[in-house]
């Protein structure tokens, strides 16, 4: 596994509820990361060059390149998306409002605790990136928005 993937999960770890994390490739090697503790950790030795590991291809989709002057309103966190308040209530924001930094854009539902996302971006939203219940990744683009 590379340096680089390995830091990401760090990265990744410390920004989620998940207190440890194990990942073994397809050779049988083991990453184990572990939130820290009140006991000292053992060292992990590291080569900055791990071997490389060929795996099967995957078929990814590629997001369509957005014009470099939007910004996006990303998930911080995994969940399920949600773009209203209640099933019967309209949506917190459509294509063409205006959003303001603070203003609650959705929700993301995680461990059946609703958390309310705030646009961080003055601006104009231009498209919605999801449909309503859609699962939602750490960091995943939510709404695609032009700034005012």
């Amino acid at each position: 596994m590379r340096i680089k993937t390995i830091k990401q999960l760090v990265e990744i770890l410390e920004k989620s509820v998940v207190n440890e994390i194990e990942i073994t490739d397809l050779l049988g090697r083991k990453v184990k990361i572990s939130k820290s503790t009140n006991t000292a950790p053992a060292p992990v030795n590291i080569p900055e060059t791990a071997p490389a590991v060929k795996t099967s291809p995957t078929v990814e989709e590629v997001p369509e390149k957005q014009p470099e002057t939007h910004k996006t309103i990303k998930s911080p966190i995994v969940g399920t998306f949600y773009s209203s308040p209640a099933p019967d209530a309209p949506p917190y924001v459509q294509v063409g409002d205006i959003v303001k930094p603070g203003q609650v854009v959705c929700i993301v539902e995680a461990m059946k605790l609703m958390n309310e996302i705030e646009s961080d971006i003055n601006g104009k939203i231009v498209k919605i990136l999801l449909k309503n219940e859609d699962p939602v990744e750490y960091n995943q683009d939510l709404f695609l928005v032009e700034p005012l």
